[in-house]
């Protein structure tokens, strides 16, 4: 088992490549199949990376909603064909922002 500080760095990073891909607002988003694909996939990757943090640290930020971030990975690797865009476009502008700020507090607390 790998130390929580990479996953929590992974994410981290992840998140910040999908506010890069999303910089050009939402019709540009919506208008390019590689900047889709590119989102979606630093989702995925950012739900797996949560998934792989130890139970304690999970424990420790209950306000992280983690059966949510579960749920929605599982969403975007086995219903992939339901992917809502304007959905995935909220769940950038409203939850990541917020996510982005909890993960760096936890990678603060874990030096």
């Amino acid at each position: 088992m790998k130390d929580d500080r990479v996953y929590l760095r992974h994410i981290l990073d992840c998140i910040s490549r999908i506010e890069e891909d999303t910089r050009g607002g939402k019709e540009r988003f919506l208008s390019s199949h590689t900047l889709q694909d590119a989102v979606l996939r630093n989702l995925q990757t950012l739900a797996e990376s949560t998934q792989r943090l130890s139970e304690g640290a999970k424990a420790r930020h209950p306000r992280i909603e983690w059966h949510r971030i579960a749920a929605f990975r599982n969403v975007l690797v086995h219903d992939y064909l339901g992917v809502d865009l304007d959905r995935i476009w909220e769940i950038v502008c409203r939850d990541i922002p917020e996510l982005n700020e909890a993960i760096s507090q936890m990678l603060a607390g874990n030096r």
